[in-house]
């Protein structure tokens, strides 16, 4: 496996758990449909939050947020759509982003709700 593909699945897991500690309830993980992956799917409240995650082991080149293209957030949207309707959901809908930068002195996560 290569060295990017572990730090981003190590980058979701460290979201799941952040999400998680702040009581949303994990619905699922890495949901494909059609061309779009969405990271984490989760319920908070009475809101169904869909989470892309970035993670980097530097900020040198920008924030991991930065990489989110308008091109996976309508990618996500329409995800999302047909999530909603293959489950049968009728739920308030956000979009957030969780941006994870894993370096050898800690982890900083930073959590934009409704970020599109």
């Amino acid at each position: 496996m290569k060295k990017a593909h572990k730090l981003g699945q190590k980058g979701e897991e460290i979201a799941a758990q952040f999400l998680a500690h702040k009581k949303h309830q994990i619905l699922d993980r890495n949901w494909r449909c059609r061309k779009a992956e969405i990271d984490l799917i989760s319920k908070h409240e009475h809101t169904l939050v869909f989470s892309e995650v970035k993670t980097r082991s530097s900020e040198r080149f920008g924030q991991p947020k930065e990489f989110v293209s308008e091109r996976k957030e309508s990618l996500m949207k329409d995800a999302a759509e047909a999530y909603l309707e293959l489950k049968n959901l009728d739920l308030e809908v956000r979009f957030d982003i969780l941006s994870i930068v894993i370096k050898n002195e800690g982890i900083k996560i930073e959590h934009l709700e409704n970020a599109f």
